[in-house]
């Protein structure tokens, strides 16, 4: 009777090498993916000049000044002009303010775009095909992004929803369009930093732990615009290729 099943001595040995060697093709692959969706990343961005680094153990956030040249800020802001509507949120806690900004869609094959596109690909190396559609978001006067984090909580009413095909965010790379006269900062509060918009400013980390799990020390807030206007776009990347 033993014979027939993995409870035998024999064969419970032969089941055992067949299940550690699919454990191991199947971590090699895990591995592979986090690589390729940035967990290893941030060596390779720590290697450019001009990239700083928030001295925390608590996440991988980094920022880099003057990335975008002025000229493409101002061909971005057109385009969010021209294609803004009210921005939506998942998972969320039926505070009808606590995102109050605009929203736009950014066409790949716009050359601007493709512009930007190509010139992030050259400084973090990810795969293109790991990331969401380029977003622009408008900030007017009053308006805000409450305390929040990019990556959708697993186990959350949307996480399904939103993470079935191309799982969860991993990085998130937010850029400064133009400067604020006043307001507008984005506020990691739990990391005790505040950043203010500057024109061509380049801020992105990390939205896990170094286990895989997400980070909740990424939350941050979108600070009411006190005077002014302010534009950002926001590219993020998935752990699996981006299906829409």
């Amino acid at each position: 009777m033993g014979s027939e099943n993995c409870f035998s001595t024999r064969i419970a040995q032969d089941c055992y090498v067949g299940a550690e060697s699919i454990a191991k093709r199947r971590a090699q692959t895990i591995l592979e993916t986090m690589i390729q969706t940035g967990e290893s990343v941030a060596a390779q961005l720590m290697a450019q000049a001009g990239i700083q680094r928030l001295p925390t153990p608590k996440a991988e956030l980094f920022q880099l000044r003057d990335f975008v040249p002025a000229d493409l800020c101002a061909d971005l802001i057109a385009l969010i002009d021209q294609g803004r509507r009210p921005s939506t949120i998942a998972d969320d806690n039926g505070d009808a303010y606590f995102r109050t900004s605009e929203t736009c869609d950014l066409a790949a094959d716009h050359p601007a775009v493709a512009r930007f596109e190509a010139l992030l690909s050259g400084l973090c190396g990810l795969d293109p095909a790991f990331g969401e559609p380029l977003q622009g978001q408008r900030y007017a006067e009053g308006q805000e992004f409450k305390p929040h984090t990019d990556y959708f909580t697993p186990g959350g009413r949307d996480y399904q929803t939103f993470c079935a095909q191309s799982g969860n965010r991993t990085w998130t790379f937010m850029i400064y369009l133009n400067d604020v006269p006043a307001g507008g900062a984005t506020r990691f509060k739990l990391l005790d930093k505040t950043f203010h918009p500057e024109v061509g400013k380049l801020l992105f980390w990390n939205n896990r732990l170094p286990g895989g799990g997400v980070n909740p020390a990424t939350l941050h807030h979108g600070m009411k615009v006190r005077k002014g206007v302010k534009y950002v776009i926001t590219k993020w990347y998935r752990e699996n290729p981006w299906r829409g």
